[in-house]
């Protein structure tokens, strides 16, 4: 099958037979099955699909398939991968360390179609549970979107990738104005909301932004191969969205934000994730005391009023 919705397996065995057996026997099952017939092949392509399963040989040339796993569990963008080993060599040594490597099942050669395919249900199920798993424990309760944990890790992902393909990254801070004394006036429920109706216009940009609560009323959004000018355009929509946000429970109130943007190509220090953090966070608090509601950046400001 060829659906892009379905799970991805990836195969990864030196033996051609193997590869043409299994595209036969598991063309009707529902997941799309993808071949390497290295182990440095095998790294390329987990890389750049993500496969939810890679069955892996182990003896293999040039690269053996526990040299192949401990690569790819030391990657942080690879090694939540699921590995079910599939090998000749099924001794009790060779199980037990291909097991503390980190993979979830070893099936031995000759193997039974029915119990592959069965094993491999089975590892899917595992991964999907990992997932979600992760993936809550990345979530912020409140507003739904990425916690100070997961931003952390992004961006280090993120700087990393732009700087290897010299494509732009640019850095968005906010911080919601006077909350502490709307929670004092209004209360925390209705605090909540704000901080809920934030997080709904930060999570509605593009696609390939990703918004996180750093924490209390202030939001981080990465803006990946974007520049520093299409970062202060993105920035001026949340700005305006949330300024215009009409509050049923209290009508004629209004809540505005401050924002401080910066990208790697205009941070006041040297290039890096933190000092990107620290730059923004900088303009930010230039923008707050020069009134609020306001968007700053080393290159430019974006006032409320105009």
């Amino acid at each position: 099958m060829n659906d892009t919705n379905l799970p991805k397996i990836l195969l990864v065995d030196d033996s051609e037979l193997i590869h043409r057996l299994l595209r036969v026997r598991l063309q009707n099952e529902r997941f799309n099955l993808h071949s390497a017939t290295s182990s440095v092949d095998g790294l390329l392509i987990a890389n750049s699909i993500k496969p939810d399963v890679i069955l892996l040989d182990i003896d293999m040339p040039k690269m053996d398939g526990f040299e192949f796993i401990t690569r790819l569990k030391s990657d942080p963008e690879t090694q939540e991968i699921s590995v079910v080993f599939v090998s000749s060599a099924n001794d009790p040594g060779t199980r037990v360390r291909g097991l503390d490597l980190g993979a979830v099942d070893f099936i031995a050669k000759p193997f039974d179609i029915v119990e592959l395919k069965a094993r491999l249900r089975a590892a899917l199920k595992t991964q999907n549970l990992i997932r979600m798993l992760a993936q809550k424990a990345q979530i912020d309760g409140l507003s739904g979107l990425w916690n100070r944990s997961y931003f952390n890790k992004r961006l280090d992902s993120e700087f990393e990738g732009a700087g290897r393909y010299k494509t732009p990254l640019s850095l968005v801070l906010g911080d919601i104005d006077c909350f502490k004394s709307t929670n004092d006036r209004y209360g925390h429920l209705f605090g909540d909301m704000v901080i809920e109706g934030f997080s709904n216009i930060l999570s509605g940009g593009r696609l390939c932004d990703i918004a996180c609560r750093w924490g209390g009323e202030e939001f981080a959004i990465i803006l990946p191969q974007t520049t520093i000018f299409q970062a202060l355009d993105v920035t001026e929509r949340f700005r305006t969205q949330l300024a215009n946000v009409v509050w049923p429970e209290h009508p004629g109130l209004v809540i505005t934000a401050s924002f401080g943007v910066c990208d790697i190509e205009n941070s006041e220090l040297p290039p890096n994730p933190t000092n990107l953090f620290l730059s923004a966070e900088k303009a930010m608090y230039r923008a707050k005391e020069a009134g609020k509601n306001r968007v700053e950046s080393f290159l430019k400001i974006v006032d409320a009023t105009k």
